[in-house]
């Protein structure tokens, strides 16, 4: 049965949008009179052209990884309990709260129901969809498991976003702090030091090099905040041109690999993704080296995408899998340990399954031990800072009450 996608009102002058299933333009206006809505547009919904589609859906705002979890999870429960994609569709456009999605799962089965793939349908939304999901996809349709596919695709993005969720809050406290300490210090140099010290200062007294200094740095702050703020602007506006281009970054991303604490930390998040993403393209029956491409094409650090590069190379030779991520020197041994093992087995789906969640777990411990040192340092360092100005104060009354004895 044809979609149509209609505009109308209902009694109150208010405006609906959606997407109906009719035999014809006639009945689906049936259907919406008879739900008490006056019709105002209604036509297939295959009539659209892709780039008048296109440009409609550009227009809204993208799918958030919560909402693009939640829709692979449906489209694979519909799948698995035997309803046609085209159904399957349909429900999650009928079911879908928010217009920008119903538009886009609208827009989706109307290129089903055209006679395309799945997979070519979503290659009309790379915002929404990236590669690497029409990949998943695509191969899902190519063995006759998409709904298999799709529901280890929703536990990949699922599990991404917990461990990414996870490593937000874990710095969450840390940057509240350090923001609280920032507030105050800038409140006390300049209010509460200029209104104690120049108490002093209008008596002549010879102020300790201390209060000089503290007093120094208070009419910096209140007469020169804002070009502080100028040039922190530019700093930061400098730094992100120059990362933009590719030799800076691809340094910097180096660079990140061995700096202290963080290391450790953009190695694992990126061994995570990079495992859980292998694993599923094998699983799904994608060819060992379009796996490896799309796998690294889901790392932020250039260094190792650029070590997957050279993997591929070594791999399309003839060199194990194994092998030719233990000569990058990049990933942690367990993970070529397991895959060695999967290869020895034939199962190496299982063992990158296996070395994600290890390496998930390490990632998490790493977190909480890196956050649960800087939060005392923190505060020991905010007690510094406000133990010097509190100095710088007390001196010239301690002094002056010496004075007065």
């Amino acid at each position: 049965m044809p979609a149509f996608r209609f505009e109308a009102i209902d009694a109150a002058g208010k405006a609906q949008k959606g997407v109906l299933d009719a035999d014809s333009a006639r009945g689906a206006r049936t259907q919406l009179r008879t739900q008490g809505l006056t019709p105002l547009v209604v036509e297939p919904a295959a009539t659209r052209t892709r780039g008048e589609r296109s440009q409609r859906l550009s227009l809204g705002r993208k799918l958030s990884q919560r909402e693009q979890a939640i829709l692979t999870r449906q489209l694979a429960s519909l799948l698995i309990a035997g309803l046609p994609l085209d159904e399957a569709l349909a429900v999650l456009t009928e079911q879908s709260e928010r217009d920008y999605i119903r538009e886009l799962m609208a827009a989706i089965r109307a290129e089903v129901l055209g006679g395309h793939s799945l997979a070519n349908a979503l290659s009309q939304h790379p915002k929404d969809f990236p590669e690497i999901y029409r990949a998943l996809v695509a191969a899902g349709e190519h063995t006759g498991k998409l709904g298999l596919v799709l529901s280890r695709l929703a536990d990949y993005i699922e599990q991404r976003n917990a461990l990414k969720q996870k490593i937000i809050l874990a710095f969450t406290y840390p940057t509240i702090v350090t923001i609280i300490a920032f507030g105050i210090v800038t409140f006390l140099l300049s209010y509460v030091v200029p209104q104690v010290v120049n108490v002093f200062a209008s008596t002549k007294q010879q102020l300790p090099i201390l209060t000089v200094m503290m007093m120094a740095l208070s009419g910096f702050v209140r007469n020169w905040w804002w070009a502080v703020l100028i040039a922190v602007v530019v700093v930061v506006y400098v730094v992100r041109s120059i990362l933009a281009q590719p030799a800076p970054r691809l340094a910097f991303d180096r660079w990140t690999l061995t700096a202290p604490l963080v290391g450790k930390l953009v190695r694992g998040y990126n061994t995570v993704r990079f495992a859980s993403t292998l694993g599923i393209l094998t699983a799904a029956g994608v060819p060992i080296l379009r796996a490896l491409q799309a796998a690294s094409e889901t790392l932020s650090n250039r260094a190792m995408r650029g070590n997957i590069d050279d993997a591929i190379v070594r791999v399309r030779e003839g060199t194990s899998l194994s092998r030719a991520l233990g000569n990058t020197k990049t990933f942690p041994p367990v993970l070529v340990h397991l895959i060695r093992s999967g290869e020895a087995t034939g199962d190496v789906t299982t063992m990158l399954d296996r070395a994600a969640d290890g390496e998930a777990r390490e990632l998490e411990r790493r977190t909480m031990f890196l956050t649960s040192l800087l939060e005392p340092l923190l505060i020991l360092a905010m007690g510094g800072v406000v133990l010097v100005i509190v100095l710088a104060v007390m001196l010239p009354i301690i002094e002056l009450n010496n004075l007065v004895q």
